[in-house]
């Protein structure tokens, strides 16, 4: 009997019993559906992750005012001893391995243009900070040293407030008014996306430090100097854990902190943040994939099942088969590819489940997923080797069975 026929058999077999052929595949359809839809989630998640990263940028960490401890409470953040530009310049000079530090304020302020208005993140800092963020420019320029130094009424925007507030025309050198402050738009920020938080990045307006701090924010004394972040990015190639120690002995030093006491900041390296939040993701992707595998373990433990069944059975048949001049390779063929025509077809009608599952959850549920050829594949060929493997036993067992005792079998 050649491969043609004994699958020809093998389908005729499988067809005569057509309930008992798809309850016995329900194992493998379930677990082949499992594994593609879970990998396509842990993928899609994945993926978010990175994309989250690349938009916060590359080797950057987040200096922030700490909280300090008032008759044995905390206060909180933005409480202590606060940053100030000088910190931001000290850092970037006397740290080698620090590319750029950028100081920033922030506050939340209702933009007005024309009979238009939006309420926006005002962001007040240098051009480092775009550095440090790697946020490039869709058009436009940065600021120039004099606007920086002169605190000009100038604006770099996000997508999200051109888009708002101008729709599809063009906001360069357009004039809108910030807390009643007339600023002219000479550049436009490249589309950057949510953060991690979920919230959107490109719904800013970026003035320089001077301006944010005369015009918009006002005020009078030694505050003016102080700033509410400094973000620093770290040169490519350099350990970052050195620079984090490097930033901390220089803020310890510059704010007289004392041997033992608690630091009145607080050094966040966001890049392992998110890194950490990737490898999990990795992770959990595994674990359901190992999860959904077992399902496939279990189909492949009711395809043997269901083969020892069928090689009862069949007892007579195999003897007849012996009788006129099948040999025991013969029989074992056939029998291991009905077992793997089984894990098959089952696999098949497993990646139709498998992808309606994963759209489903894309489309329902709103989350992140990526369906890949790759996972498809592996669902499939390991759903060829339960078959294979659970199948070989009954296929041994009908093939080393003996004619006479197969033909006088009741």
């Amino acid at each position: 009997m050649n491969t043609l026929a004994a699958l020809r058999s093998a389908l005729r077999s499988l067809s005569a019993n057509k309930l008992r052929s798809v309850l016995t595949m329900l194992g493998i359809i379930i677990g082949v559906g499992a594994v593609i839809a879970m990998i396509a989630v842990g993928r899609g998640a994945t993926e978010r992750v990175q994309e989250q990263m690349k938009g916060l940028g590359s080797n950057i960490m987040l200096v922030l005012p700490g909280g300090v401890t008032a008759g044995g409470v905390r206060l909180g953040a933005q409480t202590g001893q606060g940053l100030t530009e000088e910190d931001a310049v000290a850092i970037a000079r006397e740290i080698p391995e620090v590319q750029v530090a950028a100081p920033s304020l922030r506050t939340g302020a209702q933009v007005v243009l024309g009979n238009t208005n939006w309420s926006t993140s005002i962001l007040g800092t240098t051009n480092d900070y775009l550095e440090a963020r790697e946020w490039p420019l869709a058009s436009g320029r940065l600021f120039e040293a004099a606007e920086m130094q002169g605190s000009a009424k100038v604006a770099v925007i996000g997508q999200t407030v051109a888009q708002q507030l101008f729709g599809d025309a063009d906001p360069l050198d357009q004039v809108i008014r910030v807390k009643k402050v007339p600023v002219t738009i000479v550049g436009i920020l490249a589309k950057k996306g949510q953060n991690a938080g979920g919230q959107d990045q490109d719904d800013v307006i970026v003035v320089p430090l001077g301006t944010y701090r005369n015009r918009i924010q006002g005020g009078a004394g030694g505050k003016l100097r102080r700033v509410s972040s400094i973000s620093v990015k770290v040169q490519e190639g350099q350990d970052m854990k050195v620079a984090e120690e490097g930033i901390k002995e220089l803020l310890r030093q510059r704010l007289k902190v004392q041997p033992g006491a608690e630091d009145p900041f607080t050094v966040r390296n966001l890049t392992e943040i998110l890194q950490a939040q990737e490898a999990s993701s990795r992770v959990m992707t595994l674990l359901l994939a190992a999860v959904a595998g077992i399902s496939l373990v279990i189909g492949g433990i009711g395809i043997m099942n269901i083969m020892l069944v069928s090689v009862t059975e069949r007892t007579r048949e195999i003897g007849l088969r012996m009788a006129v001049g099948a040999r025991g390779r013969d029989i074992l063929a056939q029998f291991l590819i009905e077992a793997v025509t089984l894990s098959l077809v089952g696999g098949a009608i497993g990646v139709v489940l498998g992808g309606v599952a994963t759209w489903a959850i894309g489309s329902f549920a709103g989350w992140r997923v990526d369906l890949s050829v790759s996972a498809i594949v592996l669902a499939v060929g390991f759903s060829a080797f339960v078959g294979v493997f659970f199948g070989f036993y009954p296929a041994r067992r009908a093939a080393r069975m003996l004619p006479i005792q197969a033909l006088r079998y009741e």
